[in-house]
């Protein structure tokens, strides 16, 4: 049985903006943006659905998300054991990706529809809508966005949009936020201390969390742009050591593969609950004046490892031909995950709680940390994104602490990552 928590003044105005008794209930739709765990997520959903069914019966409507798999993680779980305690009947068909929701006699599909990239607006095209939730509005295309809105055409229709913030320069920032008093959308700002059902320890977890950029959106909840070094928590104070640290029975190897750019490999071992990475491998070509083979690579990386077994070598995903050439030479190879703006949030937090150390030897690394920089004429088009120089050791990092550290959380700890 779901537990109702008490509402705080933001959530409960989520709850009622819709409501025949509200001042503001004539509003297109409404707009929640703020910090993570704020609140904003369940009571926009629940909301959402108790105005459908109030306002319809026997309607079409849309719950979207990036993927159908973080709708279900991050909406739909949570909102149907909530609907079932106010007396909502929920039947799922999850083949065709729908909801028909029925109380007191009425009765309204909700489809679920997945907004990853440009080609997702074909998947609304013909569909007539009363209503579309949105949620994590701002990892969508602005297409796709654009054409379910444009579905709702039924009269008394409404959006409901949920996220984030990204840079100030976004898409949905600039023309849906900075434009809600001509589309006459409802905005409800939310911070943590807007979530009532947090403890203080929690929200004091949180706080700690994050640090710069990251810091300012998901703590602070605001737009702001990724400038600067992209790792400004990072202090060879704090992150380097000088200990001459021997590889332990936990030992994984990450790489980042150039052709004409650099190859690296770093090594990492943990000892006293910390990941330090005491040994690099850097190649770069273009500096060399000479290429490397896959093989001559490969061997490379036997004569480097000097007898060490790692459990897995981490390696940079578009390396095809290389990881074939691992794999044949009888190493565990996993594949990085290489989502970049998450894999960086992630390993900035690994910093921030210093779970992570870098060896004074891995001279490449360190210099790597004071020159690796957010692109500012892309945060200018509204995208976050490093520039794509001094980046090699830094990718590397990337692919074990968002692969291997990630997972180790999610394995041993139950950890659950969300926004």
């Amino acid at each position: 049985m779901f537990k109702w928590e008490r509402f705080s003044v933001k959530q409960r105005k989520v709850l009622n903006w819709w409501s025949s008794e509200s001042p503001v209930n004539n509003k297109n739709g409404i707009i929640a943006d703020g910090a993570i765990r704020s609140g904003k997520t369940l009571c926009m959903s629940v909301s959402y659905v108790m105005w459908a069914m109030n306002a319809f019966d026997g309607y079409n409507f849309a719950i979207c998300g990036k993927t159908q798999g973080s709708i279900r993680r991050n909406v739909l779980n949570t909102l149907k054991v909530a609907l079932a305690g106010r007396g909502y009947i929920v039947e799922e068909h999850r083949g065709y990706n729908l909801w028909n929701v029925s109380k007191d006699g009425k009765q309204n599909t909700f489809y679920m529809f997945g907004g990853s990239d440009e080609s997702s607006q074909d998947l609304v095209q013909g569909i007539t809508l009363a209503g579309a939730f949105f949620d994590e509005v701002a990892l969508m295309p602005e297409s796709f966005v654009n054409q379910t809105t444009a579905r709702c055409s039924v009269k008394g229709s409404k959006w409901w949009f949920n996220c984030n913030p990204s840079t100030p320069y976004h898409w949905f920032k600039q023309n849906w936020i900075n434009e809600r008093e001509e589309k006459r959308i409802l905005y409800i700002h939310f911070d943590l201390e807007d979530n009532l059902s947090l403890d203080d320890e929690i929200k004091s977890r949180y706080y700690k969390m994050y640090k710069g950029v990251f810091y300012q959106r998901y703590i602070l909840g605001q737009w702001v742009a990724a400038e600067g070094i992209v790792y400004d928590m990072f202090d060879e104070n704090i992150h380097v050591t000088n200990e001459q640290i021997e590889p332990s029975k936990d030992v994984y190897v990450s790489c980042d593969y150039g052709t004409q750019n650099a190859t690296v490999f770093l090594m990492w071992t943990k000892t006293c609950g910390k990941w330090i990475c005491i040994k690099e491998y850097y190649y770069c070509g273009r500096d060399k004046l000479r290429q490397k083979t896959d093989s001559e690579y490969a061997e490379d990386m036997k004569q480097w490892l000097d007898n060490v077994e790692p459990k897995r070598i981490v390696v940079d995903p578009s390396a095809a031909s290389f990881i074939a050439e691992l794999r044949k030479k009888g190493y565990r190879v996993k594949k990085g995950d290489n989502e970049v703006l998450d894999g960086i949030r992630y390993t900035s937090t690994m910093l921030e709680n210093e779970k992570i150390a870098i060896s004074s030897c891995c001279e490449n690394t360190i210099k790597e940390f004071r020159s690796y920089m957010w692109d500012s004429k892309a945060a200018q088009r509204g995208e976050d994104r490093p520039l794509k120089e001094h980046d090699h050791c830094m990718d590397a990092m990337r692919y074990f602490t968002y692969t291997i550290m990630r997972q180790e959380k999610v394995k041993v700890k139950g950890f659950k990552e969300g926004i």
